[in-house]
């Protein structure tokens, strides 16, 4: 098998991993892996079932009845598939982005998705995004960056991103949903957020897309020949 290079950013919610993430896999032809979609998806799965992410025994009886899988589309967008059912838009609510926080931090669940965002990393050139990739998905990823921002600069980003979208955001709760997120991603007992050893920093607070772009490209230019 051909060698495969990874790329795994880690960093709180908000900080634009995702946005950054499509951006460079689409310019430099790798596969974009955004697992907190993957996690999402387990918490709409459980929330239509009306199982509290906190319910241990809930979660760990309902889990076996839930497929995911991974597509995408002519564009390399990426599209959550949940029992055979595309809720790629469906997940991108403010109350399942702490559901899934919540439900991140199950055993039963990371070890159900652990194999899953291995075996992409193992059959294609990825850049994938996330809490803990470079720390427990893909310890020996070829770069890893933590990615990050202040609160209030996520919480300024993130209630623009909504707005424009058309829902409703309110900044006051946002800054506070947000620092609630870091607390549960950071304190959690299985692979907590943090940053990788041998990660580079990159805070994004004063940067613009193209700046942080930029950034990581020469980042990644260090380990990888663009």
């Amino acid at each position: 098998m051909a060698k495969t290079y990874s790329i795994a950013i880690d960093g709180p919610a908000g900080a634009g991993k995702s946005t950054i993430a499509k951006a460079l896999a689409k310019e430099l032809g790798y596969h974009y892996v955004d697992t907190g979609a993957i996690y999402r998806t387990v918490a709409y799965f459980l929330d239509l079932l009306g199982i509290s992410p906190k319910d241990v025994d809930g979660v760990e009886r309902y889990i076996d009845e839930l497929t995911i899988e991974i597509e995408y589309d002519e564009t390399g967008k990426q599209h959550m598939i949940m029992n055979g059912m595309d809720v790629s838009d469906d997940i991108r609510t403010q109350d399942i982005s702490q559901k899934a926080s919540l439900v991140s931090a199950h055993k039963v669940v990371r070890d159900m998705l652990l194999d899953m965002q291995r075996d992409v990393a193992k059959k294609h050139n990825v850049i994938m995004d996330g809490r803990d990739i470079g720390t427990v998905v893909l310890p020996k990823a070829t770069v890893k960056v933590f990615l990050t921002a202040t609160a209030e600069e996520r919480a300024k980003r993130r209630t623009a991103e909504l707005l424009a979208k058309g829902q409703k955001s309110d900044y006051a709760q946002t800054l506070k949903d947000i620092q609630q997120r870091d607390y549960q991603d950071m304190n959690r007992p299985i692979a907590p957020l943090k940053q990788a050893k041998d990660a580079v920093l990159l805070d994004t607070s004063e940067l613009d897309i193209e700046g942080v772009i930029a950034a990581m490209k020469q980042i990644i230019g260090e380990k990888i020949a663009l």
